[in-house]
């Protein structure tokens, strides 16, 4: 069920977070951490899992090398996780919603971006079935992007892509799938409207202005933008 929205007043630009929002690669990332895990005996779920969506690359594996407990770095769990992540995010698919509420905000001229904890080189692999909606965004500020000093929870990229976009804080949307990216939306006076991953439970998002199950029920017109009737 979708939670009530609060009420916020008319949007001006609209910052999506990519995984888990636009493109379904939460999945890709439960594999690989579950191959590395089954390395060292360990078993990587939910219990983890849950706490590591929406993080940046170096606090997720600080946090998943330490809940597992296991024999090497943060460093080296990254290491050897890039090959693995390399073969399979080529092959992400679009999540339900996204390229068509993408295009119709493009055709009305709303500014939009991307505001992703991804590096730049993982946010291109992951794109590759769907350069052509990608393309549309204003601006994609990624985690390493120079003027970003820190990853979510922080609101540094929502900000770099305020600030880009020439649109004031409190005028962005934000649409996030983590409590961590809900978290960076707030820290930067943003409206914040959370879609979770249906195992996720809606007491993590009480701090979001809106929880809905996907993006397509989103009501553009509730918010000032304008009207969509989804396909």
């Amino acid at each position: 069920m979708n939670a009530p929205m609060k009420t916020f007043g008319p949007i001006k630009a609209v910052i999506f977070d990519m995984d888990g929002l636009l493109l379904d690669t939460e999945g890709i990332y439960t594999e690989v951490t579950s191959l590395i895990a089954q390395r060292y005996g360990r078993t990587f779920d939910w219990s983890v899992k849950q706490n590591i969506i929406g993080r940046g690359a170096n606090d997720l594996a600080n946090y998943v090398v330490q809940a597992l407990d296991l024999p090497i770095s943060a460093e080296e769990f990254l290491v050897i996780r890039e090959p693995l992540m390399r073969e399979r995010f080529p092959k992400a698919q679009a999540m339900p919603g996204a390229e068509e509420l993408i295009r119709h905000l493009k055709a009305h001229n709303i500014p939009i971006a991307v505001g992703t904890s991804s590096s730049r080189q993982s946010f291109g692999q992951k794109t590759t079935l769907h350069r052509d909606w990608f393309a549309l965004f204003d601006f994609i500020v990624t985690a390493d992007d120079p003027e970003v000093g820190a990853a979510k929870p922080a609101p540094d990229i929502f900000l770099t892509a305020a600030r880009r976009l020439g649109v004031a804080p409190e005028d962005c949307l934000v649409f996030e799938d983590s409590p961590f990216g809900v978290t960076a939306a707030k820290a930067a006076g943003m409206t914040a409207i959370a879609i979770p991953d249906a195992a996720m439970a809606d007491e993590k998002y009480a701090h979001a202005d809106g929880i809905l199950r996907t993006l397509k029920a989103f009501t553009p017109s509730a918010c000032g933008l304008p009207a969509l009737e989804w396909a």
